[in-house]
């Protein structure tokens, strides 16, 4: 299952704070990536935030995983975890064709 996770901020957390950490942040980031798990990984271009597409089995696991990054371990970062589905949207398009298809009087 694909999971989108947005950080979000935790109050009163500086960028002093997550400093001392961020190179170990960007290693397990490299591992998860190399394991599978992280798929995409990006920053928001409108503010400093990391957004990420991970590859779960579901949200819990997806828990597990960001729990895993140094940032989330020291209470620095916090992820809003978003389960993904495919669009269905498609298949609107082929309606009237499969309905014409199936009966030449439509």
């Amino acid at each position: 299952m694909k999971i989108l996770a947005m950080e979000k901020d935790v109050p009163g957390v500086t960028d002093e704070a997550t400093r001392p950490h961020l190179r170990a942040e960007a290693a397990q980031a490299w591992a998860l990536y190399q394991a599978g798990i992280i798929r995409e990984l990006y920053f928001r271009g409108d503010r400093h935030q990391a957004v990420l597409i991970l590859e779960c089995k579901d949200e819990e696991e997806a828990r597990q995983v960001l729990a895993t990054l140094p940032l989330v371990q020291q209470g620095l970062i916090d992820f809003d975890i978003i389960p993904l589905a495919p669009y269905p949207g498609f298949a609107r398009l082929f309606v009237a064709e499969a309905a014409q298809l199936a009966d030449p009087d439509y």
